[in-house]
């Protein structure tokens, strides 16, 4: 490995960069920039990222970060590295598990939820946005049409399309976009610029930089690169084979190669859903 900073969008480099104990203070760094000021976060609590459906025979959701803040509002954050299909429908499943498991038993629960958000950090435009380049921070909640007022703040989406970031290192203006600036370019680095000197940004290069893992952690960094590698042939091989999308069938077909591509190159069952939304099942016959 040639690079000096960790690559953010591997799984090991966003969990370790954002998803540890001792560096939750960049998770909530960043999270702040994404949020209103009125939903501003001062602490955060990790869970366990891996919940079941009430029923059996449902899928299971594995959430990249599962948060609570001081209010114990709820946090899903999601890296996605690559265009899926049905990203929105994802989101708003996975959603309905922090949703689901504040339910408590007897009648005296009056349904007085909690917050949640679902976020999605985005290696990919949304086709429907490729007209907008500037517009790459999405809220999304439920609104009254008619009025055009908010409906229900207590579920909220937050889509960040990483690849419209096109600033340099001249044109950071705000903390916002130096948090864009180092998602997208961190592991192109090869010192740490003079427009980052901030604290915050000086824990995350020193918790970025690959000269100070042990072997094991170089270890699994190598192969989570190597998954992400993997990740995108396999995106781009199943494109070719797939041949025309558009059609039902089509897309139907698409999924199928891709998952069958995915196998072939050893990658989880985990991966194979998050690239194309079948279920285990679905995965588990084509092998």
């Amino acid at each position: 490995m040639i690079e000096k900073f960790i690559n953010p969008f591997t799984d090991f480099g966003f969990k370790k960069l954002f998803g540890e104990e001792q560096n939750k203070d960049l998770l909530i760094d960043f999270l702040n920039q994404l949020l209103p000021e009125k939903d501003q976060i001062k602490d955060l609590s990790f869970h366990q990222n891996e919940h079941y459906s009430r029923s059996a025979e449902d899928r299971q959701a594995i959430f990249d970060l599962y948060c609570e803040n001081q209010d114990g509002e709820k946090f899903i954050i999601e890296l996605q590295r690559a265009k899926q299909t049905n990203f929105k429908e994802r989101s708003l499943y996975y959603a309905s598990f922090p949703i689901q498991e504040q339910a408590k038993s007897g009648m005296d629960w009056k349904f007085d939820l909690k917050g949640v958000y679902t976020i999605g950090i985005m290696n990919f435009v949304f086709d429907e946005h490729k007209d907008k380049p500037d517009k790459l921070l999405h809220h999304v909640q439920l609104m009254e049409l008619e009025m055009k007022e908010v409906y229900y703040d207590k579920l909220t989406f937050i889509y960040l399309e990483i690849p419209k970031f096109k600033k340099e290192l001249h044109q950071l203006q705000t903390r916002f976009d130096k948090w864009l600036y180092l998602l997208s370019n961190l592991n192109k680095l090869t010192d740490r610029p003079v427009e980052l000197q901030e604290r915050v940004f000086q824990k995350f290069f020193d918790t970025a930089e690959i000269t100070k893992y042990n072997p094991q952690q170089l270890h699994e960094y190598r192969e989570s690169l190597k998954q992400m590698r993997d990740y995108y042939n396999t995106m781009e091989t199943a494109k070719l084979e797939a041949g025309e999308k558009g059609k039902e069938e089509g897309k139907k077909e698409e999924k199928i190669q891709i998952a069958k591509t995915a196998l072939a190159q050893g990658l989880s069952i985990d991966i194979i859903q998050k690239l194309t939304g079948l279920s285990a099942e679905d995965i588990e016959q084509l092998k």
